[in-house]
């Protein structure tokens, strides 16, 4: 197996876990967060601490990118002390940012001017999943690159979806895939909040959903947050903000309706003008709460 260091900006949910993932595969790792406790709970896993991301690039060929958006992207990759300042010529940027494919496509050309590849590759499965070496990637990018960053995805992979030879269509793959993700889990909340609204109990309603053919990954994984009152962001409503206006946009570029990614991102949009905006993105159930004046199941705020 290859042995060479691999670094990872961004230690949160996804990133830290992705981490921890290279890690239990034997790998050295070095990693950077503006977050004191998720740098901590990194090194205690095993890993190597850096003070910015141009040490990152310094002492890594391979380095994964997780950040929320293309600005902090660039912040990183191209700031002060920023990660193309210090990456190899060979060096490989494995961005797993979820931003406009047009967006990826200008980084990765401005990366390539400076000699670095970059992989356009979002992923799926959440924070749990990462921590266990099973997150899917929507891999885009030459395919010569993405052979010599194998080592590090598969070290993290469940999957790794060759989806594209140029840099955006992993964003473009990653865009419909939140379309999906989105209107599900709006979908999910509008029909527990109208089985409560009916006084059918939610746990037997979340039963016999998942045992039928009106389940969804997203109502099986994300019902469980409303049952236990637990709104921990795992994912956050405002996650779904941006990542649903990335769709509408791409929707507008297009020229293509998108009705139904609309009224999601209308609901989202409404929880977090609530002031729900930073709990679990499962908090859209609150949004019809508000409204009907529903009783919904109290735990973690």
């Amino acid at each position: 197996m290859n042995q060479e260091p691999v670094g990872v900006i961004g230690l949160g949910a996804i990133g830290g876990g992705v981490a921890r993932s290279l890690l239990n595969a034997g790998l050295r790792v070095y990693g950077c967060d503006l977050n004191p406790d998720a740098v901590t709970l990194f090194t205690e896993a095993g890993g190597q601490a850096a003070a910015s991301p141009a040490d990152v690039g310094a002492a890594s060929r391979v380095v994964f990118l997780f950040v929320i958006n293309a600005g902090q992207a660039r912040t990183v990759l191209f700031g002060d002390s920023g990660l193309a300042d210090s990456m190899p010529n060979d060096g490989v940027v494995i961005s797993c940012v979820t931003m406009a494919p047009t967006e990826a496509a200008a980084i990765g050309e401005e990366l390539n001017a400076k000699g670095i590849r970059m992989i356009d590759a979002p992923t799926s499965g959440g924070a749990a999943n990462a921590a266990i070496g099973k997150t899917k990637f929507m891999a885009a990018g030459a395919p010569d690159a993405i052979d010599s960053a194998a080592f590090a995805l598969e070290a993290a992979a469940d999957t790794v979806y060759r989806v594209g030879d140029a840099v955006g269509q992993g964003s473009a793959v990653k865009v419909v895939h939140q379309l999906l993700a989105g209107v599900h889990i709006s979908a999910a909340m509008e029909a527990m909040a109208l089985g409560m609204k009916m006084d059918i109990d939610p746990t037997a309603l979340y039963e016999v959903v998942t045992g039928c053919a009106g389940n969804s990954w997203m109502f099986e994984n994300r019902v469980p947050h409303v049952l236990d009152g637990d709104y921990t962001p795992l994912s956050s409503v405002e996650i779904f903000v941006k990542d649903l206006g990335l769709v509408l946009d791409a929707g507008r570029q297009e020229r293509f309706p998108l009705p139904l990614a609309a009224a999601a991102h209308q609901q989202f949009l409404a929880a977090s003008a609530a002031g729900y905006g930073l709990e679990d993105d499962a908090a859209v159930i609150k949004v019809y709460a508000d409204l009907a004046g529903l009783k919904i199941p109290e735990g973690k705020a």
